[in-house]
């Protein structure tokens, strides 16, 4: 493996960093994001959970693109030498309920950048971002979502699968098999052009992976509506995801909810490897 000098404290001015968008959840949106994701979930509300990753998305021209099909480094987000790059987590508060044909903004605060070594000795540089969604009903701008998102910047290296996991009882558990127009169309209405979603040889010849990746912002997606189903009487409030491993195109996933109190969760794949861990909180009752 080749060492890569990293230069972690002048990453680190990237700290406080801000971009802000604007949008608005029109009737044309839910239609995609419901025919998206129709077959693989059930959409309960008028305004779906997870819909919030399609709206003030960042627009970069082509020309500002990485060969990864990323907005390059260097403008938001820190120009990190390493060229791998995944979401692994995010840990988000649902504030309030958000509604069709409002103003909506997405400030996002770069607010930590973390240098660590993999397993393997190898840098991994962990860039953590605070997203902030406001609505505006009538003259008032309401909070409406705050999430921490963690993506992580590595060196390239041969794909492992994950270990089987020792059987456990579940809740619930759903199995799906994410295809190639899933993950095409998933792509198209997140506006995300990360390569390895879609083109098999760059997926292959560069980044090391055997079949074109599952989104992770998909699979949290089916897990919380999923898990959203379990509470049909309580809104969901908290919901946090960490990818373990890689899913790939036309592998099955089982979705399964381990303790329905809890609402803990996992993803796991054909062979029994854990893709993702989540958990979920809920409001009371009598607090929707």
């Amino acid at each position: 493996m080749t060492s890569i000098d990293i230069p972690i404290e002048y990453l680190r001015t990237w700290i406080g960093k801000q971009d802000c968008e604007h949008d608005i959840i029109t009737p044309e949106l839910l239609k995609r994001f419901g025919a998206t994701l129709s077959g693989y979930t059930d959409l309960n509300s008028q305004v779906p959970l997870g819909i919030h990753w399609c709206l003030a998305l960042p627009a970069a021209a082509q020309d500002n693109l990485g060969v990864d099909g990323h907005p390059a480094t260097g403008g938001f987000l820190p120009p990190t030498p390493l060229p791998q790059r995944m979401w692994t987590s995010s840990s988000i508060k649902f504030l309030k309920t958000a509604e069709v044909e409002l103003p909506i903004t997405r400030t996002s605060t770069i607010a930590d950048i973390v240098l660590k070594k993999s397993a393997t000795g190898g840098p991994l540089v962990f860039v953590h971002v605070d997203h902030a969604y406001k609505q505006k009903n009538a003259q008032l701008w309401e909070p409406l979502i705050k999430e921490r998102q963690t993506i992580v910047y590595r060196q390239f290296s041969a794909f492992k699968e994950p270990p089987a996991q020792q059987p456990k009882d579940c809740a619930r558990s759903l199995n799906v098999v994410p295809d190639k127009t899933l993950l095409f169309r998933y792509s198209a209405v997140t506006f995300n052009g990360h390569r390895i979603h879609y083109d098999h040889q760059y997926t292959q010849s560069e980044e090391g992976y055997p079949g074109l990746v599952v989104h992770g912002p998909l699979m949290a997606t089916l897990l919380m509506n999923m898990a959203q189903a379990e509470q049909p009487n309580r809104s969901l409030r908290e919901f946090e995801f960490r990818g373990v491993a890689p899913a790939f195109v036309d592998q099955e996933l089982q979705l399964v909810v381990r303790d329905q109190n809890t609402q803990s969760m996992e993803i796991l794949n054909g062979e029994g490897g854990l893709i993702m861990t989540a958990s979920a909180k809920f409001a009371s009752c009598n607090d929707r």
